[in-house]
């Protein structure tokens, strides 16, 4: 079934834990059906962001067209809400053009949101919010990661301790409803994808192995220039660590080192810790998802069988 165009291929979902090989399988499925890849990474759409974010290599945006890459600046905050829009507008330009839309990445907020459209989630409430950011402000937000995880462990196991832009919001919803934010997420919503797409999770088969891999790729971008790529943004003037870019695992290690928090050294091993720390996390998540089409990222027909489930959906879609 490799080739030509075929306008009835479904939407396909790629995603997995970093470091499990979701790039690597798209774009073998890509080069097999002749499909597009639609970014769903949070770090990739930042311009000059390259290396540390693992974006594809020039010739692989040759090989294959890639959509959502270098699209705002690291200065910029990119939404969920922008993202589905831009998703949404990639993908039917890739369906216009009879081609396989592959939606490729771990950022599950942002799969999730395209899938089954924002979430109508209740207004924020300001003497609460203010509340939330005194207590934060006294305890730190490690704290208030634990009050949470009291509260809706879900949403708090899905979260970084010091991602105190999700804790805070989390917590806002969970107290003023008495409802988690999966509550909220699970509610119908107008605007979900029809059909369904097919979601293919790359899963790694041992933990042991993809924390190896973890650090190996750590390494090799060290060796291809990654503290580099942070000193140029750390030159910029307009760029601090609070922005959302910057927070990025990775960056935001080595971006504490050019300030004078750590060593080198210190600041790799947090980083790899960092990225191990956000697998889990990403685990935790797909471990929540239905339908999803769970991969051995370490067996060897790996291909074959992504290929299978989706000549499978194309003739009975969702």
């Amino acid at each position: 079934m490799s080739g030509g165009a075929n306008p009835h291929l479904p939407v396909v979902f790629v995603t997995g834990p970093t470091a499990a090989g979701k790039s690597a399988l798209a774009m073998a499925l890509a080069a097999h059906y002749g499909g597009e890849i639609i970014s769903a990474d949070s770090a990739q759409v930042y311009r000059g962001m390259n290396i540390g974010t693992a974006k594809p290599s020039a010739d692989e945006q040759m090989r294959v067209p890639h959509h959502l890459l270098d699209i705002c600046d690291p200065a910029e905050a990119y939404s969920t809400a922008r993202f589905v829009a831009d998703a949404r507008a990639a993908i039917r330009g890739v369906q216009e053009r009879g081609r396989l839309p592959l939606v490729v990445g771990g950022t599950n907020l942002y799969l999730r949101a395209l899938e089954f459209g924002i979430s109508d989630l209740p207004s924020a409430d300001p003497a609460l919010r203010e509340s939330i950011s005194a207590a934060a402000a006294a305890q730190g937000w490690p704290a208030m990661h634990r009050r949470l995880g009291e509260l809706d462990p879900q949403r708090a196991a899905q979260l970084h301790p010091n991602d105190g832009q999700r804790i805070q919001r989390a917590l806002e919803i969970v107290q003023s409803t008495g409802k988690t934010v999966a509550h909220w997420y699970a509610q119908p919503r107008a605007d979900a994808m029809s059909p369904a797409p097919l979601k293919l999770g790359v899963i790694p088969g041992s933990r042991a192995r993809l924390r190896s891999s973890i650090a190996e790729r750590f390494r090799q971008m060290m060796a291809a220039g990654f503290l580099d790529e942070v000193v140029r943004l750390y030159q910029r003037s307009d760029l601090t660590r609070e922005l959302p870019s910057i927070r990025s695992v990775g960056y935001r290690q080595l971006w504490a080192h050019l300030e004078g928090e750590c060593s080198l050294d210190d600041a790799v091993e947090r980083a790899i810790i960092a990225t191990g720390q956000f697998a889990k996390r990403q685990m935790t998540w797909l471990n929540s998802e239905t339908r999803l089409q769970r991969l051995n990222s370490e067996e060897s027909n790996l291909l074959q069988k992504a290929n299978k489930l989706i000549d499978t959906h194309v003739r009975s879609p969702l």
